[in-house]
């Protein structure tokens, strides 16, 4: 498979998700009370799986550049993959046993592997760093340009924005988990009444 045209497919998977993200939180804020609300059911309802399609997507994505294409990674890449990397363990299990309690632990790993990935991208595109970005001896230079489609999309961004898409996906899903936790909690107790109420009667 050309090289080429992985980056060309990714980066138009990444222009989507932009798109995607900026329109969704667009929805949530403006939107969220409003008629369609069976657009954010479907989400909610679907997030597990959307976030293991996105970690899923992120780990094959990352592997092929590092060990097909050849492109080596920086030490703040396998900082990034060790937080990533593990999601589909979680996520896997998670939506084999169809159970939102591992949600919290996922939604940590992101959200520490997407601040690992802001600042890769802060460096990447100009920002001081304390430290070379080879500093500690572990792959190349943080800096190095291996991939630019549209002008501006690169394999940080590309990781930034699997981040932010998996942060997304889970914060619906623990909202989903919590909103049917409480329905739960409701039913219960609404049938623990009925049955105090008939054995009064």
């Amino acid at each position: 498979m050309p090289i080429s045209f992985v980056n060309h497919s990714l980066a138009i998977f990444t222009l989507g998700a932009h798109l995607f993200l900026i329109l969704g939180g667009l929805y949530f804020l403006l939107l969220r009370r409003g008629e369609a609300n069976h657009i954010i059911s479907f989400f909610r309802r679907n997030s597990l799986a959307l976030a293991f399609i996105v970690t899923l997507t992120s780990t094959v994505a990352s592997l092929f550049y590092s060990e097909v294409a050849g492109f080596e990674p920086c030490y703040l890449c396998w900082f990034q993959r060790i937080f990533m990397y593990p999601q589909i363990v979680l996520l896997g299990m998670a939506l084999i046993r169809k159970s939102f309690r591992v949600v919290d632990y996922s939604l940590a790993l992101a959200l520490v592997g997407g601040l690992i990935s802001l600042y890769h991208n802060y460096i990447y595109y100009g920002g001081a760093s304390p430290l070379p970005c080879n500093a500690f001896g572990l792959g190349t230079s943080c800096l190095r340009r291996y991939v630019l489609e549209f002008g501006y999309i690169t394999i940080p961004l590309m990781a930034l924005t699997g981040f932010l898409l998996l942060i997304f996906f889970l914060l619906l899903a623990r909202s989903h988990y919590k909103n049917d936790l409480l329905s739960t909690t409701l039913k219960g107790k609404g049938r623990e009444r009925d049955k105090n109420k008939k054995e009064a009667d």
